[in-house]
């Protein structure tokens, strides 16, 4: 069998009043493999995002994917978007925010954002995600990728054998990465904030347990250092006394920020946290709309990239569903009345 391969669009958004079977908002792996599915579906749809790759802009290697053994997160995002916008023909406008959409009639929305976007779609897929929080603070940004990570899970692997990592954060992700780090790391720093935890009882006990791990409370990382890569942060106590740890990698660990403001703006139910409500098939609260990825309430405390191209899979099998039972589209091989 073979596949048409598409074109890239040379428009910096689609043509006014165009009208689509799905708009997918996000360009990171939930929203590419959306967009490959919904072409598998023959569905009318396009991509419109901010930027391509979404987290995997935040990490240097990938190793944890399916069959791609060890890829750089760059060439990973590159592959995902070919195999939706090359492959498969849907077009990606990055660069483009999605501001809102409305109902424009009974089976169809509106959706309009930055650049003049202005399109209608009789589905929606939302896999925008969410946004890791930052230290702020100097050195962070030099070296995001090249030893400062935002997934303990996803990266601590890269550091078998190495000498010494640091941890910010004390919620259930910062005490989780520190004991997953202590297996590959000679010498865990946890630095939190506070004195208390966010964490479970257990993480706690469990990272407690643990000879490679030093505690240091009341305290937080001033700076990160380092040439090529990182070498070492300062971290700064309460009292102001400051101290310089050697480490090879720093992982921040001090959650999300979902644009709970804006989902809700939309009509859209959040959890106590602001995350999209859905069920299992990706569907959320509004008809015809759907979510996938880091901007779902489902799986919060275990974000991956294969999750990620799972739930767009499954939003763009739902949108498809949701399309031919409504009569807004027709199923391969079916014949006009």
């Amino acid at each position: 069998m073979s596949l048409r391969l598409g074109t890239t669009p040379q428009l910096k958004v689609p043509p006014k009043g165009e009208r689509y079977d799905v708009v997918i908002v996000g360009g990171g792996p939930a929203g590419l493999s959306a967009a490959v599915y919904a072409a598998r579906f023959l569905l009318k749809s396009i991509v419109v995002t901010e930027d391509i790759g979404g987290q995997l802009n935040l990490t240097n290697e990938v190793d944890d994917y399916p069959a791609m053994l060890k890829i750089s997160a760059t060439e990973l995002i590159s592959r995902f978007r070919a195999h939706a916008e090359k492959l498969f023909g849907v077009p990606v406008y990055s660069g483009v925010t999605v501001q809102g959409f409305e109902k424009a009639s009974d089976v169809e929305y509106r959706v309009m954002g930055t650049k003049g976007l202005d399109v209608f779609t009789k589905a929606i897929i939302l896999a925008v995600g969410s946004r890791r929080r930052k230290l702020g603070v100097p050195g962070e940004k030099e070296f995001t990728g090249r030893g400062v990570s935002y997934c303990s899970i996803c990266d601590a692997p890269l550091y078998k054998g190495k000498e010494a990592a640091v941890v910010v954060g004390g919620g259930d992700a910062a005490l989780e990465g520190a004991i997953l780090l202590s297996g590959y790391v000679k010498k865990v720093y946890l630095v939190h904030r506070r004195r208390e935890f966010r964490a479970k009882p257990f993480y706690v006990e469990e990272a407690l347990k643990r000879p490679n791990i030093e505690f240091i409370l009341d305290s937080v990382v001033k700076e990160i250092r380092g040439d090529k890569v990182v070498r070492s942060v300062i971290v700064q106590g309460k009292d102001g006394a400051t101290r310089e740890l050697a480490v090879d990698g720093v992982f921040v660990e001090i959650g999300f920020e979902p644009p709970k403001d804006w989902y809700q703006s939309l009509g859209l139910e959040v959890d106590e946290l602001g995350y999209v409500k859905t069920d299992m098939w990706m569907r959320t609260n509004l008809p015809g709309v759907f979510a996938a990825g880091d901007a779902i309430s489902l799986w919060r405390g275990f974000r991956q990239i294969v999750n990620a191209a799972a739930s767009g899979a499954i939003a763009a099998y739902s949108a498809y569903t949701y399309l031919t039972e409504k009569g807004l589209v027709r199923r391969p091989g079916a014949q006009k009345a």
